[in-house]
C-alpha cells in the first residue's frame, strides 16, 4: 500500500509566516506596518476570539490587495518565490521532503496561506498542494477568500475531500501550531515542530 505525508507550510517548512513576508516583499516595510496598525482592531478581535481567523485574514488581504489584477499579483508571487522564499526555507524540512520523495512517498503541502505563492514552489519540487484560494472577480482580487481558509478542521476536510486515506498504509503529518493539530490527528506518524 501507498504512503503519504502532509506538511504544513508556514513555520513548519519555513522560518516565518509567508503571508507577512509576502506583504513586506510586495508593499514595503513602511506600508506593511502602517497597514497592520490600521487593521489592529481586527487582529485584536481575532486574538480575543471575537472574529474568526478567516475574517481577520480577509481584512488584511482586502487592505493590501483588493482590486489588484490577478496577473500582476501572480507576477509578484513568482518574484517572491525566486527572490525571498529560498532564505525562509528550513534546510531540515527540505532534506526530509527529498528523503520521502526518494522513498516513493506522496508529499502534500497543506497550507492556510494562499496557493498563489506556494504553487510555483511546490511545482518546482514536484509536490502536491492543498491551500487557501483567493476569490477573483473580473480578473481582480476581491480581498476575500474563496470558500474557506485552509486552517484547522478545514485542512482535514480538504484532505479527506481529495485523498482516500484508507488507501494508504502509512500517513505522516508535520505541523507546528494548534491549527495543525486536526491534521496531525489523521496521521499514523505525527510530527510536531520537527525541524526546530
Amino acid at each position: 500500500m501507498k504512503k503519504i505525508a502532509f506538511f504544513d507550510f508556514d513555520g513548519t517548512i519555513t522560518t516565518k509566516d509567508t503571508l507577512l513576508e509576502f506583504i513586506k516583499f510586495s508593499k514595503g516595510v513602511f506600508s506593511f506596518y502602517t497597514g497592520f496598525f490600521i487593521n489592529l482592531p481586527y487582529l485584536l478581535a481575532y486574538k480575543l476570539h471575537v472574529i474568526s481567523n478567516q475574517k481577520a485574514k480577509e481584512k488584511v488581504l482586502a487592505y493590501f490587495f483588493m482590486g489588484t489584477p490577478l496577473t500582476s499579483f501572480q507576477d509578484l508571487c513568482e518574484r517572491f518565490v525566486s527572490e525571498r522564499l529560498p532564505s525562509l526555507l528550513r534546510p531540515k524540512a527540505i532534506i526530509e521532503i527529498n528523503k520521502l520523495l526518494q522513498a516513493g512517498v506522496e508529499v502534500v503541502i497543506v497550507s492556510a496561506s494562499p496557493e498563489n505563492w506556494i504553487k510555483p514552489w511546490t511545482n518546482s519540487m514536484q509536490l502536491q498542494l492543498v491551500a487557501t484560494r483567493l476569490e477573483v472577480t473580473d480578473d481582480r482580487l476581491t480581498g476575500k477568500i474563496f470558500e474557506y481558509n485552509c486552517h484547522g478542521m478545514e485542512k482535514v476536510r480538504r484532505i479527506k475531500e481529495r485523498y482516500a486515506l484508507d488507501n494508504y498504509s502509512e500517513i505522516l503529518a508535520y505541523g507546528d501550531t494548534r491549527g495543525d493539530l486536526p491534521m496531525l490527528s489523521l496521521a499514523t506518524r505525527p510530527f510536531y515542530k520537527p525541524f526546530r
